[in-house]
């Protein structure tokens, strides 16, 4: 049947819907977000004492300015970009806020068949938490051996030739070919699931390797001539505490690492519950001597734990909001590599005893190049051999993320939005009392910029590199 005239258009206009009319934007569930934010940032946030009083942000008249623009906001896009603006002026890098993704029905349906599994990336290997970094843009630079899993080279500064040695990621995570290689040595089979302890054996073997692999890319710097060596841990996002033993092994001095401060509550309590009675169940069974040593840190443990059991009343001014016990590895905080050889329980109170390390590997002048992209483990790495003098840091101020969160942190979910919010738990006390969040100032500072081309950063660079090659040699005379 055909229509014409008056008649189409009656015909067309039963089959027009008038367009629903949206909602009014309502900000008080956002408000209501906002308000669990801020009661988070009070409650878990380990850096909020340097954020009022370093940085002079007042946390509480921060929410209330950005209540006052919620309550303005036409739809909620402002408002998420208001959260993360807020987020990016703590300058902290371990504030995070995840928001839940939004997938269309269609594109859904449009999207690709999954790809084949692998197990290694299913895993949360991938290369692209190692990116190349900035010294192989330095003139005269010639690399040596394969960029897997370090990349290095040398080149000449003056009479000096100097080694070059890029750390990507502190982290087997950012090197897929060593899981690969684990999954091969261990008999893994590739097509099966792999459970925790298949995870952790595939972990344990690749940071074996990722040690001895450092090692020996030491030695073959040392053959190649190089009598200073440069780390570049530019656009190093951070990684584990490997970290620790990675700095040890670049320094024949004993390191010492950072004092541990820590958020109260039951998050850090049941840490300190559970290493006190870990470390009485080793002493049950330990000779005398190692009794004794664990029964007194189990006691520091205790202590460490009352602490954490008692929260600052909101009338004190002078209480302190953070704990402080032990170090960053541990209630130990500087021991000769070996020194708990043998010893299961050493690991819990130093934790680079589970790597297979040397200290002072290289045992010459050492420069760590850092810049802006240089975050959370790199800062504590680069940090912990500034403060005892075993390099000289060169480049730019580092991003600034600090300790980040332990055992998963204290995630917070939002019950408007569904964003997670992630706040630090820890805190890294430098030598000199401050709070390794602020970012590592470097000894020899180089006007970088994080979004200059590599080859600018390298010209940059290449003005202060005799400085910081002399600077070097002469902090290696001192310790002597």
């Amino acid at each position: 049947m055909k229509f014409g005239g008056i008649g189409a258009a009656v015909a067309a206009a039963l089959f027009i819907v008038e367009p629903a009319l949206a909602a009014p934007f309502d900000p008080a569930p956002w408000l209501a977000d906002l308000e669990q934010t801020r009661q988070a940032f009070h409650e878990k946030y380990a850096n909020l004492e340097w954020v009022e009083n370093e940085r002079g942000l007042k946390l509480d008249s921060l929410f209330d300015q950005a209540a006052a623009a919620i309550r303005k906001a036409p739809d909620e896009a402002p408002v998420r970009a208001m959260f993360d603006r807020l987020q990016r002026k703590l300058g902290d890098g371990h504030v995070e806020i995840d928001w839940p993704r939004r997938t269309s029905p269609s594109k859904v349906m449009a999207s690709a068949p999954p790809a084949t599994p692998e197990l290694c990336s299913d895993m949360g290997y991938d290369a692209r938490q190692n990116g190349p970094g900035t010294a192989h843009g330095l003139a005269g630079y010639t690399p040596i051996g394969g960029d897997n899993p370090f990349g290095s080279g040398t080149m000449t500064v003056g009479r000096t030739k100097v080694g070059v040695l890029r750390i990507g990621i502190f982290q087997p995570q950012g090197y897929p070919e060593l899981c690969r290689a684990a999954v091969r040595a261990l008999a893994i089979p590739s097509d099966k699931p792999c459970d925790d302890e298949c995870q952790d054996k595939i972990l344990t073997w690749s940071y074996r390797r990722l040690t001895e692999t450092l090692e020996q890319r030491i030695r073959a710097l040392k053959a190649a001539g190089a009598t200073v060596l440069l780390i570049d841990v530019t656009n190093n996002g951070g990684g584990s505490e490997w970290a620790e033993a990675a700095a040890r092994i670049f320094s024949a001095k004993q390191l010492v690492s950072e004092r541990r401060g820590f958020v109260r509550g039951e998050h850090w309590a049941k840490q300190w519950r559970d290493l006190g009675e870990t470390l009485r169940e080793f002493a049950s069974a330990a000779n005398r001597n190692d009794k004794a040593k664990l029964l007194s840190w189990a006691a520091e443990a205790d202590a460490a734990l009352k602490q954490a059991q008692t929260p600052c009343p909101a009338t004190a001014s002078d209480c302190k909001r953070l704990g402080t016990a032990g170090y960053a590895t541990g209630l130990v905080g500087s021991a000769p590599s070996g020194a708990f050889a043998g010893k299961e329980w050493g690991v819990h109170v130093f934790s680079p005893a589970q790597y297979p390390y040397h200290d002072g590997a290289w045992n010459g002048p050492l420069i760590v190049l850092v810049d802006q992209e240089t975050w959370s483990a790199a800062e504590e790495f680069a940090a912990v051999l500034q403060d005892n003098k075993a390099a000289v840091i060169l480049g730019a101020r580092t991003g600034g993320a600090g300790c980040g969160y332990t055992y998963g942190g204290t995630p917070t979910t939002l019950n408007n939005s569904g964003a997670i919010l992630k706040l630090p738990d820890c805190v890294r006390f430098r030598a000199d009392g401050s709070n390794e969040v602020r970012g590592i100032i470097p000894d020899e500072v180089v006007a970088l910029r994080a979004d200059d081309g590599v080859y600018f950063r390298a010209e940059l660079i290449a003005e202060k590199l005799s400085s910081a090659v002399a600077k070097a040699k002469a902090l290696r005379a001192r310790s002597r």
